[in-house]
């Protein structure tokens, strides 16, 4: 890191222990981005609940360029170390998804289109026709649910759209009452 770690402890004596493991986690945030400036740790015993225990947060603020990442892991359990492996987890994940994002490596998710079925094939095909007119064939393997058989003229479905050499086809075709929007 090029800003040294700051710990900090609130409603508990300071420990080398838990320092030190501290000082390990975050060191292993290099790893993961070589842009972590600034790594601040918040230690806090929040107080003795009369029937779980101990209650710790754990809070992780990470600088960045541009930006900053925090985490705020608040646990009930009298193993404090749980609860700061449960905080330099999360920002591992907030991290790693910073890092991605700035790659330009985001997942976008494929949005699921709309139509209903038109024709069936006792082969195992049909088509499906969306509400602008486009054609879609799928194939029995492509129906997610119910199952193929299931299916029938008219059915309202949702799939995702796959361009091949043959023309527009259907994926991951699904129906029921559980599609969005769709009565």
């Amino acid at each position: 890191m090029k800003i040294p770690l700051h710990i900090t402890f609130l409603n508990l004596p300071p420990s080398d222990a838990i320092e030190a493991e501290i000082r390990k986690r975050a060191e292993k945030l290099d790893h993961f981005s070589e842009h972590v400036m600034h790594c601040q740790v918040t230690v806090d015993s929040i107080g003795k609940h009369h029937t779980q225990g101990l209650m710790y947060e754990v809070r992780v603020d990470l600088t960045l360029p541009g930006t900053e990442i925090a985490v705020s892991h608040v646990h009930r359990h009298e193993d404090v170390f749980v609860v700061i492996r449960d905080a330099f987890e999360a920002a591992v994940r907030r991290l790693q998804d910073y890092v991605r994002e700035q790659r330009g490596d985001v997942k976008t998710h494929e949005v699921p289109l709309h139509g209903h079925v038109t024709q069936l094939f006792d082969e195992g095909y049909g088509f499906i026709e969306t509400p602008d007119g486009r054609e879609y064939y799928f194939q029995r393997d492509n129906v997610a649910y119910p199952d193929f058989d299931s299916i029938a003229v008219g059915t309202e479905v949702q799939f995702l759209e796959h361009v091949a050499a043959e023309g527009l086809q259907a994926k991951r075709v699904t129906a029921g009452h559980h599609i969005p929007g769709m009565h």
